[in-house]
């Protein structure tokens, strides 16, 4: 049985996240934009480790490829019992959260697979469940973001220039892309843009992996590095602000690659817009705010080196936040696919969820 078809990057010759029945292939991010590497995982803690490493990432992405692990994980489970094979799973999965604890779609792809495992009638049934759920899981988030794309591309006026942060395409969401697949749509429908692109410091996947996509959808690029936004917005250079979300709060609060929250107050300073596009899976609707969003904290050599390269004194000691969190009220709309939702974002979310 293999995967979803017909989803992934322009011009790209492979999807970035495809089942094969009895693994998963990824595209390891990590190696771009000098290589495509494909690596095929072919159990839970392989997978487990390419999350870690960003190896593959982007909460939607993320969600899906820990769904695959758990199907691949249930193949391997050799019991006879339903209650041990459960105990099992449950084990699994528990290894599986612990890999990237602010992306809301994580928990919420494992949760699914606990449930269908649970309402299962026997191990044999169950394993062939999870499979089909985990290619749902996949098929949902690629269908989402592309309506969401879609209903964000409204938004965007013909001519205008974009701000972007971080990665947030087909690499970022295994499907049509967030804040990307805005922009891509947009242009799709004949708009003439220019995208500017922080090189999202530390580990530089603006620089790496945005303008990657972007130079294979033919959408004119500049990079630049992440303390150059507020000259270029401040000079009436960019016209919006578009970025994605690891978790949205009940609130509208959200969390997103660090350095978000600095571009949300120096666009509202300067009277530019800023959105937010996500899929509906990563609104969190069990925290009320932000402060309640945990924050993973990385090791400190991805600060203090690039690409294996020390680029500061031995031992020095460095912070390492990998997400800020944006409050609401610097956010002029989040763009979902089942709509563009404004203030007052405490009721209009638990609509859309």
């Amino acid at each position: 049985m293999r995967g979803i078809k017909g989803i992934g990057l322009i011009k790209m010759n492979n999807l970035p996240i495809e089942w094969l029945g009895d693994k998963v292939r990824i595209l390891d991010q990590t190696r771009l934009p000098q290589e495509e590497v494909y690596l095929e995982l072919g159990s839970y803690q392989d997978i487990a480790s390419a999350i870690a490493e960003l190896k593959i990432r982007g909460a939607p992405a993320i969600g899906v490829v820990s769904a695959y692990a758990v199907a691949l994980s249930a193949l391997e489970i050799e019991s006879k019992s339903k209650e041990g094979f459960l105990e099992r799973l449950r084990g699994i999965s528990q290894t599986l959260a612990t890999t990237r604890p602010t992306a809301r779609n994580l928990f919420l792809a494992i949760d699914r697979m606990e449930q269908v495992a649970r309402a299962g009638q026997d191990v044999k049934q169950i394993k062939q469940a999870l499979v089909n759920e985990a290619i749902k899981i996949h098929s949902e988030e690629a269908e989402a973001t592309r309506r969401l794309s879609q209903l964000g591309a409204e938004l965007i006026g013909d001519g205008v220039t974009i701000l972007t942060h971080c990665n947030t395409g087909a690499l970022a969401t295994a499907g049509y892309g967030t804040a990307l697949g805005v922009i891509k749509q947009a242009k799709k429908q004949g708009k003439k843009l220019k995208v500017f692109v922080t090189e999202t410091r530390p580990l530089l996947q603006g620089a790496r992996l945005t303008t990657w996509e972007l130079n294979r959808a033919n959408i004119p690029v500049t990079l630049i590095t992440d303390s150059m936004a507020g000259y270029f917005i401040s000079r009436k250079e960019i016209d919006c602000v578009i970025v994605g979300a690891d978790r949205i709060a009940a609130n509208g609060d959200t969390a997103n690659k660090i350095g978000t929250y600095t571009l949300a107050v120096l666009a509202m300073e300067n009277g530019v817009s800023f959105y937010v596009a996500a899929p509906t899976t990563t609104i969190d609707l069990t925290l009320g705010s932000g402060d309640e969003i945990p924050i993973e904290q990385r090791s400190s050599d991805e600060v203090t080196h690039i690409q294996g390269i020390g680029i500061a004194p031995e031992g020095t000691q460095a912070a390492n936040p990998a997400f800020d969190i944006t409050p609401h009220y610097y956010i002029t709309a989040i763009i979902t696919e089942r709509g563009i939702i404004r203030e007052p974002y405490v009721e209009r979310l638990k609509k859309c969820r």
